[in-house]
């Protein structure tokens, strides 16, 4: 081998070692996100997918991983005490931490659900018509579910005695079945998700249940949002700003394309009966992502006054220690523009 062989074999060997540090560089620099969802994939969970599969978070500089949840109001304390990064949970269990323990508490950056869909179902026939009649009934929901955590606001605003109320709870898959069978007089949950699981159980929940909506009641409350952790916007401010750039990117193309939402759901869970799921994130975006505040705001902000009146809301009804500033509850700088946001859940607009 000559010494000009040699060479460049040198420059070779030197040329393949750089580009695999710089790949090796790249891949370091990638910022790991763990994200818990409110609950298990379904229809309205394929906005953060499509985000994923397009590469946009990727192209952020993120690198993000998903776990199904167990409920909204779960995921604000796994990302408080530190086993998440980033959840898609209930606001309005955020504001009760952040008047507890604001320290701990994290921030919203991005509000999703901008309508109150909290709700208690009830049988068609059922003589339960206003709150009013939940007094010596029996109402029955998941420990964690957003709805219940609600209920001591819905009857202060309500003005009824919750104490008159007996409050059971049950494993959240079993709730159509509690209350068809009349072990419960109500369940509590999200107007959606009740609907939707009553169909995957052979329930017709337009002929079989009415709904009691909180929102009927003075609750004109938010709803879920991408909360993420204090320690995340402290040690990785642009990586929370490219997140939730690449989010928003998800949520236009699915409200551009939902099928193509559907689908990134069914690659996660294969067993997803796509037609159901596909209603279910239709309704997702005609019910809880319609608030009429968008057309000015964007989906993803919210209003201070608005908010600032669901902290009174919360403060009053549960007896916080403190009143929480709406800058503790959610931070907007992390943003994209307006120009870049939704301003409708209808496609083309």
């Amino acid at each position: 081998m000559t010494w000009k062989h040699a060479f460049r074999g040198m420059q070779a060997l030197a040329l393949s070692l750089a580009l695999v540090a710089g790949f090796a560089a790249t891949a370091e620099a990638q910022t790991k996100i763990r994200m818990v969802l409110n609950w298990k994939y379904e229809g309205p969970q394929g906005m953060f997918f499509l985000a994923d599969d397009r590469g946009y978070f990727k192209q952020e500089g993120i690198e993000v991983t998903f776990d199904q949840g167990n409920g909204s109001g779960a995921a604000v304390p796994q990302v408080a005490n530190g086993a998440y990064d980033a959840g898609f949970g209930d606001i309005n269990a955020l504001i009760e931490l952040a008047a507890k323990k604001p320290d701990d508490a994290p921030i919203g950056v991005f509000m999703l659900y901008n309508r109150p869909p909290f709700t208690v179902a009830v049988k068609a026939d059922s003589p339960i018509k206003t709150p009013a009649d939940f007094v010596g009934r029996k109402l029955g929901g998941a420990a964690n579910d957003g709805a219940l955590k609600l209920f001591p606001a819905l009857c202060s605003s309500a003005k009824i005695d919750c104490t008159k109320v007996e409050i059971v709870n049950f494993a959240p898959n079993l709730r159509e079945q509690m209350l068809m069978q009349g072990q419960v007089d109500g369940a509590f949950g999200y107007v959606t998700t009740i609907r939707f699981s009553a169909r995957l159980a052979g329930i017709d929940p337009d002929k079989q249940f009415r709904f009691i909506k909180f929102e009927d009641y003075g609750m004109d409350l938010y709803s879920n949002a991408i909360i993420v952790s204090r320690k995340l916007v402290k040690e990785h401010p642009e990586a929370v700003k490219g997140f939730v750039r690449a989010l928003n990117h998800g949520i236009k193309d699915a409200i551009a394309d939902p099928q193509a939402a559907i689908d990134a759901v069914v690659k996660r869970e294969p067993l997803t009966k796509p037609a159901i799921e596909r209603a279910r994130i239709d309704a997702t975006m005609a019910d809880e992502m319609s608030h009429p505040e968008i057309a000015k705001i964007g989906i993803g902000d919210i209003s201070d006054e608005r908010m600032a009146k669901a902290i009174d809301i919360l403060v009053k009804a549960k007896e916080l220690p403190r009143t929480p500033a709406v800058g503790e509850i959610f931070d907007r700088s992390f943003l994209p523009p307006l120009s870049e946001r939704p301003t409708s859940v209808r496609p083309n607009t």
